[in-house]
This record gives structure tokens, C-alpha cells and sequence, in this order.
């Protein structure tokens, strides 16, 4: 495969700002103490996992997600790509794809739809983000 067209400053961006989005977006100012409660993790057992792998693995994650994002977008000409494409690619893969395989798995594991649209929500928008970084960058 050929990244040569892939900016990748734009993928690594695209990832460290879809992490700090994270931060807030499971924070106690939006859904930590909903998600909680909906997979079942007291504050204990947050505090004494193993923070570091979360957030690292949670990291890598990002950048392999924010790197699929550059390689979709490289399919339109250059020229075609900015941040309103690479925003709507982000929103059509997180609803189409993310989110729809997020809830069959909220469905087979009996988990509640709050628990989908605080996860599946939080898909979409950080690859809204990356999507928005790297069409603007492109």
C-alpha cells in the first residue's frame, strides 16, 4: 500500500485531538458517572484498572482509526477534500458503521440505549474530528 499522500502530521492531530475530546467527553462535567453505571464499573474499580493501557491502547487506537480516516479520504482528488468532506465522511462512517456495530453489541450483551449513545455518540464525533483534521489539512 502507498501512504505516500497521507499527511500524516494531519493523522496524528486528528488523534490527539479526538483523545483530548475523550477527556471531556468522559469526564464528571459529561457521561463518566452514566457510562459507569452503564457497564457496571464503581470508582474503585475505575481507579485501580490499569489507567495506563487504557489510555495508551486507547491512543493507538485513535491513530490507526485517524489513519483509516486519511485513507478513505485520499480516494476524492485533493482538490475535492477539505474540512466539511472529511467532517461528513467522519459522520457517515461513525452512523453507517461504528454505531450500527456498536448496537448490535449493546443488543447481545442486554446493555441500555444510554450506554450506546454515550459510546456510539463519542465514536461518531471523534471521527467527525478526524475526519474534519485531515480534510482540512489535505
Amino acid at each position: 500500500m502507498d501512504f505516500s499522500n497521507i499527511n500524516f502530521l494531519a493523522v496524528l492531530v486528528g488523534a490527539i485531538a479526538s483523545f483530548a475530546f475523550g477527556s471531556l467527553w468522559y469526564s464528571p462535567l459529561l457521561f463518566i458517572k452514566a457510562w459507569q453505571e452503564g457497564v457496571g464499573i464503581s470508582d474503585e474499580e475505575f481507579k485501580n484498572s490499569n489507567l495506563l493501557k487504557t489510555f495508551g491502547g486507547s491512543l493507538v487506537m485513535m491513530l490507526i482509526m485517524s489513519l483509516g480516516m486519511a485513507i478513505l479520504l485520499r480516494g476524492h482528488e485533493a482538490s475535492e477534500i477539505d474540512w466539511q468532506v472529511g467532517l461528513m465522511h467522519g459522520l457517515y462512517v461513525g452512523l453507517m458503521f461504528v454505531a450500527t456495530g456498536a448496537a448490535i453489541n449493546i443488543l447481545y450483551q442486554g446493555k441500555s440505549l444510554k450506554l450506546w449513545l454515550i459510546d456510539a455518540g463519542y465514536q461518531v464525533i471523534i471521527l467527525m474530528i478526524m475526519g474534519a483534521v485531515i480534510g482540512a489539512w489535505a
